[in-house]
């Protein structure tokens, strides 16, 4: 358990322009993410420097829309780009995943003033990171408190998997006031009395930092206070848009499962004996294996693409017929990410035997991310929420998980 060094100064950053620029950013970005993955993910090196070069891309600023400067991209470009940065790194695709949802937040609920700050901030280079969960109860309630004491306002309390805070500038936190209502402060990292931890153990995405958040009398303005349970009491897309980058995530991970099956299949898996054939990529039983892979991938991507278009319809609109729509399209994807995801990670080391297990090339890396990530929310409860709206016509809870 480590405190982290302190997050850099913003460096300048590059505005990028159009949906098209960011596919060809990650691109570029990813192919270099993916030489030292292994090695960070063994060592758990926390990836200073790539975040660093994440930021400086841009890609960071593309969710900010074209009236503050930004690219305003689709949302099936966002969740490409973090399934293409995703698949070179499990980790850093998840790393921003709080930054654009608190953009989505302060997007559906901020005031202009603060939507063209905190844009701007973006823009500029500054990270959000997040300290939304506690753990020690188990009923959901925030217990980190917004406060008054004479005329401070003052945040106190403790949060854990806060993924992203120890890169970031900002922290946006869950709180809740004095009104037992919830709202998101954005607190600067550097604050006094905040306390960052690095206590992350988890045996997948190891190096996304996603420790603890200690917050001790944190003095705020009331200008960094973001509404956040009134967005949620009337229909915003704040959670569709948070769940097609965790089912992005999920996609990018089996897909660089699935790209290191095939090469060691070809080059070093042996036939099966029972086979009788000089080749493993000969084998009948691998390669049904291999189609029934690459099919669900391919099929997952499809509904990831198809959610995006709903998640934009449901920002240009936000109704609750299509907010609903967006959370049930998501969903779908985000089942079928998940379960696509794991199977390829399996089927890496079905199909290609006990040497795939050695230490030295450190393949489990991707079984474990894709195993480790889709439990930040059970995906049972998205087919019960499709077959509950099938069935009963209930639209799904208004929530970030959803």
């Amino acid at each position: 358990m480590t405190a982290p060094k302190a997050a850099p100064k913003p460096a300048p950053v590059h505005v990028i322009a159009d949906d098209a620029e960011a596919i060809a950013a990650a691109t570029h970005l990813a192919a270099e993410f993916a030489k030292g993955a292994s090695e960070r993910d063994r060592d758990r090196r926390l990836p200073w420097d790539e975040i660093e070069r994440f930021t400086a891309s841009g890609l960071w600023g593309i969710t900010v829309p074209r009236e503050h400067g930004g690219a305003g991209v689709r949302s099936a470009t966002l969740a490409q780009v973090i399934a293409i940065i995703a698949a070179a790194d499990g980790s850093l695709g998840q790393i921003p995943q709080n930054h654009f949802y608190a953009l989505e937040v302060l997007r559906s609920g901020g005031s202009p003033e603060q939507r063209r700050y905190f844009d701007g901030l973006a823009l500029a280079g500054h990270r959000f990171g997040n300290a939304l969960a506690e753990i020690g109860a188990r009923d959901f309630k925030r217990r980190t408190r917004l406060f008054h004491d004479g005329d401070k306002l003052l945040v106190e309390g403790n949060k854990f998997y806060c993924t992203g805070a120890i890169y970031a500038h900002w922290i946006p936190t869950l709180v809740t006031d004095e009104d037992d209502r919830q709202q998101l402060v954005f607190i600067p990292r550097e604050a006094e009395g905040v306390t960052i931890t690095d206590d992350w153990d988890g045996f997948g995405q190891r190096v996304t930092g996603s420790g603890s958040v200690a917050l001790r009398r944190v003095q705020v303005r009331p200008e960094w206070v973001i509404p956040f349970q009134d967005s949620f009491d009337r229909p915003t897309p704040i959670g569709p848009l948070a769940q097609i980058l965790h089912a992005a995530i999920d996609l990018g991970i089996g897909k660089a499962a699935f790209a290191e099956t095939l090469p060691f299949i070809r080059d070093r898996a042996r036939p099966w004996l029972d086979a009788k054939i000089a080749h493993a990529s000969e084998d009948p039983l691998t390669l049904t294996g291999i189609g029934d892979v690459s099919l669900r991938l391919s099929a997952a991507e499809a509904l990831l693409n198809r959610a995006g278009r709903f998640v934009d319809a449901a920002k240009a609109d936000p109704t609750e017929d299509s907010v609903a729509a967006a959370s049930l399209a998501v969903a779908a994807a985000r089942a079928l990410t998940t379960t696509a995801g794991l199977l390829a990670a399996n089927k890496l080391f079905e199909l290609t035997g006990t040497s795939a297990t050695f230490t030295d090339d450190n393949l489990d890396r991707h079984w474990r991310n894709v195993r480790t990530h889709p439990l930040h929310d059970p995906v049972r409860w998205k087919y019960h929420a499709i077959g509950n709206h099938s069935l009963n016509g209930i639209h799904p809870p208004r929530h970030g998980a959803i």
